[in-house]
């Protein structure tokens, strides 16, 4: 039986995301979310767990964005129950750039507090968009546990979590500052000084959190 045209298009383009070369996958992906169609959906997210270039998995995202949220965030969802931490890191990345609240229930305390540092900042970011009204101040309580760890890079993605949040941030800031353990005074410190500063940058809030912390001081005027 010959193949329409349409099915040659969709062989090659599901092939495409199979190739070797980043910059067919790419274009592949492009293809896919330009045209969308459910039957690359499971593809998309296969490609997702194991595609070891960032630019692809982006617009991997993205092409998966393009299609209907009814297919892709159930399939998502079960991503985030994978052994494999970028499978689920991207679904969760995935999850927020879609922004459908009906999978806020499946990320759970063990993703915002997961040991993969990516799948960690997907889930703080993920969660910060999906939160319901009401339930920001339980999340920040959450977050807060997660301050002083990892590098800079990590530290900024939390402060910035953090700081999406608003006002109900202040008292588990405030209880952070008096931590027992230095760095997470200095995170606490930081997101709090970078939350009043946003323009100073999470490098000069960082050294000034030292500074205040090495004084002995557990705000930014002491």
């Amino acid at each position: 039986m010959t193949m329409s045209k349409e099915d040659t298009n969709t062989k090659r383009a599901l092939q495409g995301l199979e190739n070797g070369s980043s910059s067919v996958r790419l274009q592949a992906a492009l293809a896919v979310g330009t045209a969308p169609d459910p039957r690359f959906v499971d593809k998309l997210i296969e490609r997702c767990a194991i595609e070891p270039d960032f630019y692809v998995r982006d617009m991997l995202t993205w092409a998966l964005t393009r299609h209907s949220s009814s297919m892709t965030v159930p399939r998502l969802i079960d991503e985030l129950r994978s052994e494999r931490a970028q499978a689920r890191s991207q679904a969760l990345h995935t999850l927020s750039k879609i922004g459908d609240r009906q999978a806020w229930p499946a990320i759970t305390r063990a993703h915002l507090t997961d040991t993969d540092d990516e799948v960690a900042r997907s889930a703080w970011r993920a969660a910060v968009v999906l939160v319901p009204e009401g339930e920001e101040a339980e999340l920040a309580g959450v977050l807060a546990t997660q301050l002083g760890r990892g590098k800079r890079e990590t530290q900024l993605s939390l402060s910035r979590a953090l700081i999406a949040l608003g006002e109900v941030i202040t008292p588990v800031l405030r209880a952070a500052t008096t931590d027992p353990a230095p760095r997470v005074r200095q995170h606490a410190i930081a997101t709090e000084w970078l939350s009043r500063n946003p323009d100073a940058g999470f490098e000069f809030a960082i050294e000034e959190a030292k500074r205040v912390v090495a004084l002995g001081t557990t705000s930014q005027e002491g």
